[in-house]
């Protein structure tokens, strides 16, 4: 069987978890936690960047960041996964769900503003594929109306709008490492990125149980205490050293996908000149990093035939998410703003191939040609 995905490995790092072991310090905000966040730091001009065990932790350290509060309203498109709902509805805010674009399947910037109310606290666009959205637009609503941006990255590590990385443009931006993502900690991992210098603070505070004791370890206090409220928000160092090997081999990781990427876009080309499927759309001002490969077929029942044609060639390709507002928790914690013109109709044709760091050329000659052969 083909997979639809498979963990990257690099090589090195087996090593590098054998020298976090021989440290004598496996726990969070280790060397290896400490070179992560300082090569982030550097390459996507964050202020401030902490490793977290999940984009699901960096997401809810961000809602506990920004004090929401019950009966606030925070925007975000339905197109996504549920932690994106998730880490705000947690501290009893209303989810208020915006049609995507038909083209990049991001939340459609024209559709957030109709949706602000005086209880608005928050906009968070998600970065779908790795594509960014038009976060111009969506800065300058957020200035308009006094609010927060919380960018969901999570595939969007390596991935730029205008020149400037996916999540470092809000005031919050949270990535993700799971093996599912174009550079793991070996499974699970996410990391927040903290770019409003008034939140720097606060953010490594509740990130350590509400303590103080990033300063203290830095000699700034005498003695650390319990200041706020907080949680365990920290990555082991073993998984550090883990996502170091990755982020040394970034450029390679990110170039290999991109090659696959564009090798799948050049094959099915043709199909999606016939007009028999639509294959993604990246803006002119976006570089992407290839997270995934996706196609559109004309139906749910075409993207059900073609489903199981791979699967008999022993090939896994899936779709991706429900729309949360069509989920029972959507329905009782969020809304629809606006019509649902294109969430529902373009979930139900999107079709991701396999796609990953480690997938040889013959496996994905033999996914083009068995996917040519469906459409022959």
């Amino acid at each position: 069987m083909i997979p639809f995905n498979a963990p990257p490995v690099v090589g090195t790092e087996i090593d590098y978890m054998q020298s976090a072991m021989a440290s004598g310090k496996l726990c969070g905000d280790g060397g290896f936690t400490r070179r992560c966040q300082q090569w982030m730091e550097q390459r996507f001009a964050s202020k401030k960047v902490l490793l977290t065990p999940s984009c699901t932790a960096s997401l809810e350290m961000a809602a506990l960041l920004l004090d929401i509060q019950p009966g606030d309203e925070v925007i975000m498109p339905s197109y996504t996964f549920v932690s994106t709902a998730n880490a705000f509805v947690l501290r009893g805010a209303t989810i208020v769900f915006v049609d995507i674009r038909p083209d990049t399947l991001n939340i459609d910037e024209s559709k957030i503003e109709a949706a602000i109310t005086d209880k608005t606290r928050a906009i968070v666009p998600v970065h779908y594929a790795g594509v960014a959205c038009e976060m111009d637009a969506i800065m300058a609503l957020a200035a308009k109306y006094h609010l927060y941006v919380v960018e969901d990255a999570a595939q969007g590590v390596m991935s730029t709008y205008k020149g400037r990385a996916l999540g470092s443009i809000g005031h919050i931006g949270c990535f993700s490492f799971h093996e599912t993502k174009n550079y793991t900690a070996g499974g699970e991992g996410g990391a927040t990125l903290i770019n409003d210098p008034t939140l720097v603070e606060r953010a490594e505070i509740i990130r350590e149980k509400g303590t103080n004791r990033s300063q203290f370890f830095r000699g700034q206090v005498d003695k650390y205490t319990w200041r706020d409220v907080g949680s365990s928000y920290l990555m082991a160092d073993l998984q550090a050293a883990y996502l170091w090997a990755q982020l040394e081999a970034a450029e390679c990781i990110n170039q290999q996908r991109l090659a696959l990427w564009h090798n799948y876009e050049e094959a099915l080309a043709p199909l999606a000149r016939a007009g028999r499927i639509e294959l993604p759309t990246i803006p002119a001002d976006c570089v992407h990093n290839a997270h995934m490969f996706y196609i559109k077929l004309r139906d749910e029942a075409d993207r059900s035939r073609l489903i199981d044609w791979l699967k008999e060639a022993e090939i896994l390709a899936v779709f991706h998410y429900i729309p949360l507002h069509s989920s029972p928790a959507g329905r009782e914690f969020g809304r629809f703003a606006g019509d649902d013109r294109y969430t529902t109709a373009e979930s139900e044709r999107l079709l991701r191939l396999p796609l990953f760091y480690n997938l040889s050329a013959v496996n994905q000659r033999t996914v083009i040609n068995t996917l040519l052969s469906y459409f022959a």
